[in-house]
């Protein structure tokens, strides 16, 4: 296991998540052509998995933001999830993709659906780069899937610890992986 920064043990390089976003772009090619598509990132974290994933899908789409909160600081979430930053897009008839970076316990990408859906979208549907379905507290699952990983807690590429870390171009295990 190579360790690029202090406790920080490389999971899935900067060329396997490349080659991966490469393949999710493609199927959201194929599943959206001829549609009108709307991209949500999440805020912070979806960042640089929104950047790649949008420079490497061969669509017209439009993207949008929400910054939407349930960590406070640390490792675990709150559970308390909260909007701090809503779209601005009217998603009405509209086909919306939320970009996440992992899918944890599924509470904030719940959250974030069901505000979605009051808008009347013709469909929301999820991709995440990480899905971490041991840690599942909502039954709740992403349509397009990066990576599925074990109970880590991750940083680096968008994700982050207490705001450090998000600029690591690959995913990280913080600490020992048990």
């Amino acid at each position: 296991m190579v360790i690029h920064r202090r406790n920080v043990q490389v999971l899935i390089s900067e060329g396997e998540i490349l080659r991966r976003v490469q393949e999710m772009a493609r199927q959201l090619e194929g599943d959206y052509k001829g549609k009108e598509l709307i991209v949500v990132g999440l805020l912070k974290g979806a960042c640089p998995f929104l950047a790649d994933l949008a420079r490497a899908v061969d669509l017209d789409i439009r993207m949008d933001f929400m910054k939407v909160s349930s960590y406070g600081s640390g490792r675990e979430s709150s559970g308390n999830v909260k909007i701090a930053l809503d779209i601005d897009s009217d998603i009405d008839g509209k086909h919306v993709l939320v970009v996440e970076d992992i899918v944890d316990t599924g509470q904030t990408l719940a959250v974030v659906i069901k505000h979605l859906q009051a808008s009347n979208p013709a469909s929301v549907r999820v991709c995440s780069l990480l899905d971490k379905p041991s840690r599942r507290k909502v039954d709740v699952s992403a349509d397009y899937v990066g990576f599925t990983i074990e109970d880590y807690f991750v940083v680096g590429y968008g994700m982050d610890l207490d705001g450090l870390y998000r600029n690591l171009p690959y995913v990280g295990v913080y600490g020992d992986r048990g």
